[in-house]
């Protein structure tokens, strides 16, 4: 199929998802493309790509892989992440407005200050974050790996945990490490509240409560497990329950479903009115930016030269501590 074909019809948007889905799968070989998508996006995004996963999995994919370009349907810092680990490859990004609240709520100037009060702090900094404050890090550092990245510094040793101040206070209580916490939250976690979490455990009490550590404390001591995002996907396969009140981004519920089709997941509910706790930024992620982006190269990522040695390396010793 001709560039002009592909390109053929575009204009007033009026594809259907089978015909983006065909001129996707064109695109991607023709450009000898890698199509990552992170858990949270929508299914039609999902199910066009190469791998879906958590940040860390995505991680790993963008560092290991055979392709000339790099797609990234997620949010800035993780397609950042991939052109840190990709310096000379193009990584397109569907929407590259789809930002990061929290990886937003930590300014590098306001964190430069931070680190001077505790200039004996090792600084590990949560993915989500930008390269800026990567390149003022130590160590980077997932929910799925921050515990066995913790466990590996000396008890002795001040740690500065940055932005999460959610997952920092987990991983402080669980490890029984005092931590100096940036004061940022993911909105989408930070949004679950213990009235409205007991309340749906009233309403379900055959199912099982489980929990990002990025929600609030008062929600995860009622959980009956607490993961990242991928050991929340593994627990629901492993778990003998057959039903789930799941706190965390429904974006997963997807692939919980694809996974055990037999069982009930239920998204804990944000509020009355809200039911549902979404990240907008994901949701940006369409199939047809998606073509988009792809049929002309753009929106292209890219990170200031200066940056680049000093970002990469907290997420190479990342990727050390973690294999």
């Amino acid at each position: 199929m001709t560039r002009d074909l592909v390109s053929a019809g575009t204009a007033k948007g009026n594809l259907s998802n089978e015909e983006l889905v065909a001129r996707i799968t064109v695109l991607k070989k023709e450009m000898n493309a890698l199509i990552l998508a992170h858990y949270y996006t929508v299914p039609e995004v999902q199910q066009v790509a190469d791998i879906v996963g958590d940040s860390l999995a995505l991680a790993r994919a963008a560092e290991k892989n055979c392709a000339d370009v790099i797609v990234f349907a997620g949010v800035y810092f993780m397609a950042e992440t991939a052109k840190l680990l990709n310096p000379g490859k193009l990584v397109l990004m569907p929407d590259s407005h789809a930002g990061c609240p929290l990886a937003d709520s930590c300014p590098p100037a306001e964190f430069r200050k931070f680190k001077e009060l505790h200039p004996e702090a090792l600084v590990i900094t949560y993915i989500n974050s930008t390269a800026e404050i990567k390149a003022l890090s130590d160590i980077t550092c997932t929910s799925s790996n921050a515990e066995q990245i913790i466990r590996q510094i000396p008890k002795e040793q001040p740690i500065i945990f940055a932005p999460d101040k959610n997952l920092g206070g987990y991983l402080s209580r669980t490890l029984k490490r005092e931590m100096f916490l940036w004061q940022g939250c993911c909105y989408v976690h930070d949004a679950f509240t213990e009235p409205y979490i007991l309340q749906a455990c009233r309403e379900h009490p055959e199912a099982e409560l489980i929990a990002h550590p990025e929600c609030r404390e008062e929600v995860l001591r009622h959980a009956d497990f607490i993961g990242s995002t991928q050991a929340l996907l593994q627990h629901t396969v492993s778990s003998s329950a057959e039903s789930f009140i799941v706190a965390t981004e429904p974006g997963i519920l997807y692939e919980m479903k694809k996974r055990s089709p037999q069982k009930t997941f239920i998204p804990a509910p944000k509020d009355r009115e809200n039911p549902h706790s979404l990240c907008t930024q994901m949701k940006q992620n369409t199939l047809l930016k998606l073509y988009h982006c792809m049929l002309n190269r753009s929106p292209e990522i890219t990170v200031p030269e200066a940056l680049q040695s000093a970002a990469l390396k907290p997420i190479r010793r990342m990727l050390d501590m973690s294999a």
